[in-house]
């Protein structure tokens, strides 16, 4: 097989794998990824990787390293959105996100979340959305609540469409919650959010998001249930994990939450190339020659003299 090899060492001084494929080899494409076989991975003991998205760069991105759940979140609203939490995101700005993420995803199963009231008041509004959703493009859907959102799932699953739970630390119902609190910390509480579990998987949920929640709770509800659980902040036995996009890459300057590891930090990196670029500009060394477009022909500007 001929390769092109491009030699690169990481910021460790570690000599990085950047062997490329030449333009004659044969690319194997990968298997899709469905809410079916999200089941099959649980049950061979494979771990379900998961990342959130909101526009074309991020979702080509998450496909492409080779994510299997990638997820149109309402965290757009405080993450790309600039509002302090996830409830004031509109149905019509999750829309805009979820088909441009759509554009940038082959592989991984599209899942859209839906928005704090989109799914409250009635349920001919829920199914409206999910109706919308599934014609831009989403695989699946997600809904946040426990035992109360049961018939809902049900209703929706048999309508045709894959539901993926939310249990735990619920953002939308941040306000009932008294803030951004762990969850499940008692026994009382935590019982009742395993009889949620169990509950949204009798209504047919294909998986469920356990957010914010003792990892010893995490692991009991991963063992009793049948369908995969996907933590973030629940620990490390759940049968996959998310992470919200501009946690992972560091694209924002607040600090992350304590379950967040941060592979990079691209804020602080692009503020200093963009201050680079501002200093440049000012010392009349950018546009440089090579930057610059030369003349077919030589002319000389005409002066008022």
């Amino acid at each position: 097989m001929s390769t092109d090899s491009i030699g690169s060492r990481g910021g460790d001084g570690k000599s990085i794998n950047t062997t490329r494929k030449s333009a004659n080899t044969p690319t194997k494409v990968p298997k899709k990824v469905t809410a079916p076989s999200l089941q099959h991975v649980k049950e061979r003991g494979d771990k379900i990787t998961g990342l959130t998205a909101f526009d074309y760069p991020s979702a080509l991105l998450a496909d492409q390293a080779g994510i299997d759940l990638v997820l149109v979140g309402d965290s757009l609203a405080n993450t790309a959105l600039g509002y302090e939490s996830t409830l004031p995101v509109t149905i019509d700005e999750m829309f805009v996100a979820l088909k441009a993420v759509r554009r940038g995803v082959r592989r991984a199963l599209l899942v859209a979340d839906m928005p704090f009231g989109s799914y409250h008041s009635d349920e001919k509004t829920a199914l409206d959305t999910v109706i919308r959703y599934v014609k831009s493009g989403a695989e699946a859907v997600k809904l946040e609540g426990g035992k109360e959102r049961a018939e809902l799932i049900r209703r929706i699953v048999n309508n045709g469409v894959p539901v993926m739970g939310h249990i735990g630390l619920t953002p939308q119902s941040v306000h009932a919650l008294g803030g951004y609190r762990v969850q499940g910390q008692s026994e009382r509480d935590a019982d009742s959010l395993l009889a949620d579990a169990l509950r949204l998987e009798e209504a047919g949920a294909f998986a469920i998001v356990l957010e914010g929640i003792p990892w010893t709770l995490a692991e009991t509800i991963t063992c009793r249930l049948s369908i995969p659980t996907v933590g973030i902040g629940a620990g490390v036995h759940c049968d996959g994990q998310i992470l919200v996009f501009s946690d992972l890459l560091g694209l924002l300057p607040n600090r992350p939450p304590k379950f967040v590891r941060q592979y990079l930090n691209v804020f602080e990196q692009a503020l200093a190339a963009i201050e680079a670029y501002r200093d440049d500009i000012r010392a009349g060394t950018f546009p440089a020659e090579a930057e610059s477009y030369e003349p077919r022909t030589a002319f000389r500007v005409a002066s008022n003299g």
